[in-house]
């Protein structure tokens, strides 16, 4: 059994950690609570500009945009990886890159090449490990997820599939579903599909803003049941290529959000766990140091009254 100074130095080990485990839990549940307001606080833009893009894909137009025109033969494949920059957030990334390489591989089996863009530093390191071609990546993202940041790491992977260099492009993350319980998904962005747009055509009035301010205005006509039409200006391509840029940005963005509130969550409970076996951890070490203090008392009392009766 080991020496009371040596348990008691482990048990001051073990409280000092302790310590470190319970303030990392309290701030995680303020960055959480924060990253959750901003994730809800981006949806409605998201939905709305996810309603525009639905009813400009089903529009009557002279053009349509690459990303809504799937491709006959799929045999490159784009696949963003959104992962964080830290770790101590429990099983958060290896649950998702699991996802990603188990995928990968799929794809590999079927003889497609696959390209990766990788965001977070925890990513991007193993999927430089595994051997994976990298096409772009960002790190150092923060607690707070800023569009123009992320905006060069997603237009490399945009003109890639625009180029014909892609066929599909897929986005990976973890999404947020409560305080406790966080899943992986992977996502297409692209091409563009029914079920994504969620597209239901109805016939109210609508005003169509591009963020640039190019359209000045957009009529609805009204024409057959479950059927859109525009009047563009300056013209179609550029309204269109401006929004869907947008529209698969704002995707990407929402991805990110719901990565940081999901890695949030999972480090509150990661370092409550770790917090919690630590006190366990302390009581078994002080219920030890107490026989070994007990058993050492025994012994000299055992020895004190030894000597007595030998003396006597």
């Amino acid at each position: 059994m080991a020496g009371s100074k040596e348990i008691r130095t482990k048990i001051k080990s073990v409280e000092n950690t302790r310590k470190i485990t319970k303030a990392m839990e309290m701030v995680a549940a303020s960055k959480m609570r924060k990253a959750q307001d901003r994730m809800r606080a981006s949806r409605p833009y998201a939905e709305k500009i996810r309603q525009v893009a639905a009813h400009m894909s089903h529009a009557n137009t002279e053009y349509k945009h690459a990303f809504l025109l799937k491709r006959n033969a799929v045999k490159n494949v784009g696949l963003i990886v959104v992962s964080s920059d830290k770790g101590l957030c429990g099983g958060l990334n290896t649950n998702m890159l699991r996802l990603s390489v188990n995928q990968m591989k799929a794809w590999e089996a079927e003889g497609k090449k696959i390209v990766v863009s990788a965001m977070g530093n925890k990513g991007f390191s193993f999927m430089t490990r595994v051997g994976a071609e990298v096409k772009s990546h960002i790190t150092g993202l923060g607690d707070v997820p800023h569009l123009e940041k992320l905006i060069g790491t997603i237009k490399v992977m945009l003109d890639a599939y625009a180029a014909g260099e892609i066929d599909q492009l897929y986005i990976c993350y973890t999404k947020f579903i409560n305080t406790m319980k966080q899943e992986p998904v992977m996502q297409q962005l692209l091409p563009l599909s029914d079920e994504q747009l969620g597209a239901h055509p109805h016939h109210d009035k609508v005003e169509l803003h591009s963020p640039s301010d190019v359209v000045k205005s957009a009529v609805h006509i009204g024409i057959a049941k479950g059927h859109w039409d525009y009047i563009y200006e300056p013209d179609a391509q550029m309204v269109i290529d401006e929004l869907m840029t947008r529209y698969v940005e704002s995707l990407v963005y929402n991805a990110v959000a719901e990565n940081m509130a999901s890695e949030q969550s999972s480090r509150m409970v990661a370092m409550k766990s770790a917090s919690d076996n630590a006190k366990n951890v302390i009581g078994e070490l002080k219920l030890v140091y107490n026989k070994a203090r007990q058993a050492a008392i025994t012994k000299e009392i055992s020895e004190i009254v030894g000597g007595a009766a030998a003396v006597s």
